[in-house]
């Protein structure tokens, strides 16, 4: 039986409800996360949706054929955006983005899912998620973990903001929804704290700052399509996945 019609992955929106079921006792499900808001003048609203929906989805086929079994949610395409609504972004606040997320996880548990992996692709979601699956665990019978696809490996790269990492990699994912020409991009003044913070570890926010770097943390001019950043990342959740699956496993504890 081939559930949901694809060769490759399982998709919940294509499954019958007796397919999840069954479904649940075994795979993980992954829950993208992204957001609708501004990235400048080259890339569209939902730049971080689309690049989360490519890793998980390159990371969902690698898994195909070895394992572990996967199910894929469709991606839940609003965040928490306040940050950018200075120029356009469709935002949840931090409150009803944490109240979505557990919804959805006691959803998925009432379900029959027993272990639950939301990947992030918005900067401003990182905290809200993480926190949502420490509180659903404190809950709910399961293992549920969060991570923001950039962060993982120990070669993992600060993305920034519309700048050179997210146009590189929506030119390999999505390069008809790129415009160009991109301009070179160099505001003046010293760079955002939020960005870059006094000292490390410690976040800073200094009001108005968004605004003033023109919604960008660096230069995008010199992006050019990066597919193998892309299967990079991939890969590398395929690599966590695995990881979570084997620590997760009956027996494990």
């Amino acid at each position: 039986m081939n559930p949901g019609g694809s060769t490759t992955v399982l998709r919940l929106t294509e499954l019958t409800w007796r397919e999840a079921r069954a479904a649940g006792a075994d795979a993980i499900a992954l829950l993208p996360i992204g957001s609708q808001e501004q990235h400048a003048g080259h890339l569209p609203m939902g730049t971080d949706t689309l690049l989360v929906t490519a890793v998980v989805d390159r990371a969902a086929e690698l898994l195909a054929d070895a394992g572990p079994p996967v199910v894929r949610l469709p991606a839940l395409p609003y965040g928490h955006s306040p940050h950018h609504l200075f120029a356009a972004a469709v935002s949840l606040s931090a409150g009803t983005l944490a109240a979505v997320l557990a919804d959805i996880l006691r959803s998925l548990t009432a379900s029959g899912f027993h272990r639950v992996l939301i990947v992030n692709g918005h900067g401003g979601n990182d905290e809200i998620m993480r926190l949502a699956v420490k509180e659903h665990a404190l809950r709910a019978e399961g293992t549920f973990a969060a991570c923001s696809y950039w962060s993982l490996g120990e070669a993992s790269e600060n993305p920034g903001h519309a700048g050179r990492y997210e146009t590189s990699l929506m030119l390999a994912a999505h390069p008809d929804l790129v415009r160009t020409p991109i301009e070179p991009h160099r505001p003046a003044g010293a760079p955002p704290l939020f960005d870059a913070p006094p000292h490390p570890g410690l976040t800073a926010e200094r009001h108005g700052e968004w605004a003033r770097v023109g919604g960008m943390t660096d230069d995008p001019s010199t992006a050019r399509p990066d597919p193998g950043e892309l299967s990079a990342r991939a890969a590398e959740l395929a690599r966590a996945i695995r990881a979570f699956a084997e620590a997760t496993a009956p027996g494990a504890i």
